[in-house]
């Protein structure tokens, strides 16, 4: 694995991921579709041609947003896998449907490996490298890439074959997403009752209402977000689609 492992998708998640593997010596290389003046001292780091991202990288990490910019990356407006030397892996970190997963493997070369990789946590653990990944790929594969996943995350599972780490990441989805929700609720309704908000959130943290949410409510940068299809509340309501396609 001597070729450069590619970020694509230099976002909120995704350039905090490149950084932490350029701290651990990887040779890495992003790609997004904004302009370079946006990534300031990472812009050396980044190759704004997707042809030339794809001859240089071995390995391409997806941490775009949805299936649509997943399918735009590899086959469609950049078809990073379409040329005649592709990477001669893909590692799917988004969160998307386990049905969009296979299509994407059913469409790569055949030289090509796929596994998917989708990981948990906010910003803030992508930047100090404590992200959650769940990992489904050939046990080989998997075992070969486990200094990359180290280097960005503290919690590594391998839970089987492609397509068990999107199947586990949706169902998690799931619970993080109902819980954004009701926590919501229950601080609205503190407001209204007329408990204090911060005394009804020390609780919850030691108590059976604890949730990542709640209890990271301060640490979380999108927790107060309303809700826009661009922002992270957004991506709420696209992983919880996921979760029906795949319920389906």
């Amino acid at each position: 694995m001597t070729l450069p492992f590619g970020i694509a998708g230099c976002g909120a998640m995704g350039l905090p991921m490149a950084r932490r593997l350029l701290a651990a010596g990887f040779n890495v290389q992003g790609f997004d579709i904004r302009p370079l003046a946006e990534f300031t001292d990472f812009a050396p780091h980044m190759e704004p041609d997707p042809a030339r991202f794809a001859a240089r990288a071995g390995t391409v990490l997806s941490v775009v947003r949805d299936a649509r910019q997943t399918f735009d990356l590899c086959f469609d407006a950049q078809g990073v896998f379409t040329g005649s030397n592709p990477p001669d892996r893909l590692i799917i970190c988004s969160t998307l449907s386990p049905a969009a997963v296979a299509r994407v493997a059913a469409l790569v070369p055949e030289s090509t490996t796929v596994i998917d990789a989708p990981m948990s946590g906010a910003p803030y653990r992508a930047a100090d490298g404590t992200l959650t990944f769940m990992v489904g790929g050939d046990d080989e594969e998997v075992a070969a890439l486990m200094p990359l996943f180290r280097a960005m995350g503290k919690d590594i599972h391998h839970l089987g074959a492609a397509g068990t780490g999107m199947t586990c990441k949706v169902l998690n989805n799931l619970v993080a997403a109902t819980s954004v929700a009701v926590v919501r609720k229950a601080l609205k309704a503190a407001e209204a009752l007329g408990l204090d908000r911060g005394a009804l959130l020390d609780v919850m943290r030691t108590s059976s209402g604890a949730t990542w949410y709640g209890d990271h409510l301060d640490d979380i940068s999108w927790a107060r977000e309303g809700y826009d299809p661009a922002n992270t509340i957004g991506i709420l309501e696209k992983d919880l689609k996921s979760y029906m396609d795949a319920a389906h």
